[in-house]
């Protein structure tokens, strides 16, 4: 029997990315996933499912607009499934923006708006559907909201937000069985990448991949999958007694203090493909 079989999970952010590939690896453990997203490439997410013989439905929905979550949880989950055994609160936004005296409100206020903000209003709005029953909520997080990146003040700000926030889920929730876990991705091979380092085909891109390759341990990018398996195993019975926890996904790159030697000898980068 798979381990999700007849399970209702809700992936935010299900377009591309983690979100996607995470939704597909739920799909193929049994969930029937509801897919989240404000993008039309959701539609390709549910057909992708679809093919491999999973279940799957799209909605479109902003998860920063406290009317849409609302609605979605009341009157599309509740009416149609009842419940919700799995919360995936994925989606985010990203900007490098400058040094903080510098940094634009405006995009301050929409990566909170977003990343933070929409996922207290769909945990909030979809607790209530998994009380009777329990269930396991996983946050994205990332690295970066546990260690500062430079220019990136609203994105950190935001994912520790996030990280704390998945401590309070944890905590006022554990006697309604429900688990709460965030993931810490470090740097994945996805389009949030592409979108602000470059992409693997342009000079800027394979510069910044190359440098990843340098400071990983692992040699090189996450994928999307993997992140997805660490979204199953949180999601299933074979966590069942971890909650409140943050679980990095980096390739290693947080288990130094400083790159040391690496700074100034980089032949071993040699070795890596």
């Amino acid at each position: 029997m798979k381990r999700l079989e007849n399970k209702v999970a809700v992936v935010t952010g299900a377009s591309t990315g983690i979100g996607q590939a995470s939704a597909n690896v739920l799909a193929q453990e049994g969930a029937h996933v509801l897919a989240l997203d404000i993008s039309d490439q959701l539609n390709q997410t549910v057909e992708d499912i679809k093919q491999q013989g999973g279940q799957a439905t799209a909605f479109q929905v902003d998860i920063s607009d406290e009317q849409q979550v609302q609605t979605f949880a009341a009157n599309q989950i509740k009416s149609e499934f009842g419940h919700v055994d799995i919360l995936f609160n994925n989606a985010g936004v990203d900007n490098g923006a400058g040094r903080i005296h510098e940094y634009p409100v405006e995009v301050f206020d929409k990566i909170m708006g977003v990343d933070m903000r929409g996922t207290f209003l769909v945990t909030k709005f979809l607790l209530p559907l998994m009380m009777d029953n329990g269930g396991s909520i996983i946050n994205t997080a990332s690295f970066s909201g546990q260690a500062a990146d430079l220019y990136r003040s609203g994105y950190n700000a935001a994912k520790g937000a996030v990280i704390n926030f998945t401590k309070s889920i944890a905590i006022e929730y554990g006697r309604d069985n429900i688990r709460a876990n965030a993931i810490a991705p470090g740097t994945i091979e996805t389009p949030l990448v592409d979108n602000l380092a470059g992409t693997a085909q342009d000079e800027a891109g394979q510069t910044f991949r190359e440098n990843q390759k340098w400071v990983t341990p692992l040699g090189r990018l996450g994928t999307p999958d993997e992140v997805g398996k660490l979204v199953t195993f949180l999601a299933s019975d074979d966590s069942s007694f971890i909650t409140g926890e943050t679980i990095r996904i980096d390739g290693g790159v947080m288990a130094y203090t400083w790159p040391g030697e690496m700074l100034s000898d980089d032949s071993w980068k040699k070795s890596i493909k």
